[in-house]
């Protein structure tokens, strides 16, 4: 190692918080990689606090300071001022690289070692295997290292769950999108997306509709005016059943057990007779107050009216009533099964709509899972996905406990053992369990200046992430 390439030297500390002296001239960031060479092997570290030193006592320090600030002593200088004063960082190891081999380190580097900032030379051991998804870059500091590219086992990463935490605008759903772009260049991973915003496949500007594959790929589905290639989402209300209502819309016990009555006698015509039967003529004795109450929320929830000729219509036009969308659902899975990525556009609906809609489709997708696990197919199977954002609405805390489990939920806690994984996107990660959070292996963590939301994501995280607290509140967009 050159003189020139000294960034500090080791004089100090413990395991997890070494104490190294910063170099005069080099200006050492929160974040910063650092390397420490030793024999046949090296140690990668990360600054993860900064501070002041010096030789002169804090009194003397105050007084030389009044000095100056007071008498105007604009020129006074320090002799020798690189040795008097300086910068300490604390760091932590990371990991312990030998032979091209990753290690969890568990020893100290030498006292005095000189260390050095990383390079993409030392970063070799970062290989993009097949079956990888590319989730960005390595960041030292502020600085991005393009050359290092960060690709992580599809599998894994999404049948152990994915959780993008961070604050508003610090780029979640456009690292979403970017993990999206890569997924769509392979068949090994299904994912359906649901687009609350309309901004994954790009109608307006660049989206995932500019990708390559994208034709072979890439399947859009929206109710307002589909684009050339795309089709339209429409579900028909045949296809929704009780237990998809569970853990998102609010019904007494009364009420459910009216609407359970309604499935077993109607079967699959269960919503539209309900619907269209008058509260005064409701089967089984359901009293006219609970026929009116179910009716008013499923109607405000699904959008329906009955028109002047006594159908039953959807105001944004997704579900339909009579002949449209029974082989919708069926089409989504096939597609995603086929390893593709299925965008739904649910910008029109409300947010229990959008879960419901969702709702409907995961069910499908998980119990079809269950049963290629049960008869020995599902290792010839894609990956499968379910992206979420606003999280909380479907696996915080509040709905857990005021509501019975969602199917969301439900796959956060079982769907990896049918290669079922979920993707959820939040800004408030205090608000989920741990029992959910304990679930969710793979976490991306962005800028979040909130400590609370902080420390519970550290909290949660499998690795200890304690010192970093800092660290996080400092990442910046993207970062």
């Amino acid at each position: 190692m050159d003189d020139m390439s000294v960034v500090g030297q080791v004089v100090g500390g413990s395991f997890g918080e070494i104490i190294i002296r910063q170099k005069s001239g080099k200006d050492l960031e929160i974040g910063d990689l650092m390397v420490s060479e030793e024999d046949g092997s090296f140690l990668i570290l990360q600054v993860f606090e900064l501070e002041y030193g010096s030789q002169i006592q804090d009194r003397m320090q105050q007084m030389m300071s009044g000095v100056n600030l007071e008498q105007g002593v604009a020129d006074a200088e320090f002799y020798e001022p690189e040795f008097v004063n300086y910068v300490l960082a604390r760091i932590r190891p990371l990991a312990r690289i030998t032979g091209g081999m990753v290690n969890i380190p568990k020893s100290l580097p030498p006292f005095f070692n000189r260390l050095r900032m990383i390079s993409n030379e030392d970063l070799g051991f970062l290989q993009k295997d097949r079956g990888s998804i590319f989730v960005g870059y390595i960041r030292s500091g502020s600085k991005v290292i393009k050359e290092a590219e960060v690709w992580l086992p599809a599998q894994d990463v999404f049948t152990h769950h994915m959780m993008i935490p961070a604050t508003t605008g610090r780029g979640k759903s456009n690292l979403v999108k970017n993990i999206m772009w890569h997924v769509l260049d392979s068949d090994m991973v299904g994912a359906l997306v649901l687009d609350a915003h309309d901004e994954y496949y790009g109608r307006q500007g660049v989206g995932l509709k500019d990708h390559k594959r994208a034709r072979e790929n890439l399947v859009y589905y929206t109710p307002s005016a589909p684009p050339v290639g795309a089709s339209r989402l429409t579900i028909n209300l045949q296809s929704i059943k009780p237990e998809h209502f569970e853990g998102i819309v609010d019904f007494s016990d009364a009420q459910f057990q009216a609407i359970r009555n309604y499935h077993w006698k109607q079967k699959r015509a269960w919503l539209t007779t309900l619907m269209l039967t008058s509260p005064e003529a409701a089967e089984d004795r359901i009293a006219a107050s609970t026929m009116g109450a179910i009716q008013r929320k499923l109607r405000v929830i699904l959008g329906l009216y009955k028109d002047e000729e006594g159908r039953l219509v959807s105001k944004h036009e997704v579900f339909d009533s009579e002949t449209k969308g029974f082989t919708t659902v069926d089409d989504i899975i096939n597609d995603i099964e086929c390893g593709r990525v299925v965008i739904l556009d649910t910008s029109r609906l409300g947010d229990e709509a959008e879960l419901i809609v969702g709702n409907i489709i995961a069910s499908r997708l998980f119990e079809r899972y269950k049963s290629y696990k049960a008869t020995g197919e599902l290792d010839s199977k894609p990956v499968a996905t379910v992206v979420i954002e606003e999280a909380p609405r479907v696996i915080g805390t509040d709905v857990l406990t005021t509501k019975s489990d969602n199917i969301y939920s439900t796959i956060a806690k079982e769907g990896r053992k049918f290669k079922v994984g979920l993707t959820a996107i939040t800004q408030l990660t205090s608000v989920i369990p741990r029992t959910i959070l304990a679930n969710m292996n793979t976490k991306i963590i962005l800028g979040n200046e909130m400590k609370q939301e902080r420390e519970a994501i550290i909290q949660s995280a499998s690795q200890d992430l304690s010192a970093d607290d800092k660290n996080i509140a400092s990442l910046d967009k993207g970062e």
